[in-house]
């Protein structure tokens, strides 16, 4: 029996379960995501703005998670697959750029000290992760990213109609080329746990970052 037809047997693949992690843990699973508060309420724009800019803080800056995973993948199944991957992402740091001009300064807000110092934690758990020695780990991050930033990309582009900056087009991979990869790298068993793993702690600190926004929008809502 093959690997990918034990898989089957056995329950689902690696690619199946990244994308479980990513739906049940990543940014569309939290409430704030696509709030009221956050898209459409009269202090929405503030709130954009606190996104845009959090966002480039943690994911804006070069090199960043896709660049350092990048330099550890052997496989060459994966070794294309970031190709792409870093050019697509390069145009979404771009993108986060010109938001950031146009958003103006970071919206004053209650606790500003405590929420600077939850941010750069959860950067720096995004580059240890980036520069995981366990091998999959890296790699499972850098596909999760990917995987969660079409849900991340939606409120990008309600923030650009918002500050009037033009919406590149989406270069980044689809699902399904990111299911196939998971699936042929994940079939060692180790390999696919340190995927799993890099792929859920990503999910976390990104839910992580959703409930600081959502904290700051009730800070500043309450002074």
């Amino acid at each position: 029996m093959s690997s990918a037809s034990l898989g089957q047997a056995l329950g689902p693949l690696t690619g199946a379960r990244l994308f479980a992690c990513v739906a049940e843990h990543g940014s569309a699973a939290h409430p704030y995501h696509q709030s009221h508060d956050l898209l459409k309420a009269a202090n929405s724009t503030r709130n954009l703005a606190d996104a845009v800019h959090f966002l480039c803080t943690i994911h804006g800056r070069y090199p960043g998670l896709i660049d350092n995973a990048a330099k550890r993948s052997t496989e060459p199944a994966a070794r294309a697959w970031f190709s792409a991957a870093l050019e697509g992402f390069s145009e979404e740091r771009a993108f986060l750029a010109r938001l950031v001009v146009e958003a103006g300064p970071m919206p004053s807000t209650p606790g500003a000290a405590s929420a600077e110092a939850a941010l750069l934690s959860q950067r720096h758990a995004l580059e240890m992760l980036s520069r995981s020695e366990r091998n999959g780990c890296a790699l499972g991050a850098a596909m999760a990213l990917i995987a969660d930033w079409g849900r991340i990309r939606f409120v990008l582009n309600v923030a650009a109609n918002r500050f009037a900056v033009s919406i590149p087009g989406y270069r980044l991979m689809d699902d399904q080329v990111i299911r196939a990869l998971a699936d042929t790298v994940g079939a060692e068993p180790l390999v696919e746990r340190a995927m799993l793993f890099g792929a859920q702690q990503v999910m976390l600190q990104h839910h992580g970052l959703w409930d600081l926004l959502e904290a700051r929008q009730l800070a500043r809502e309450a002074r």
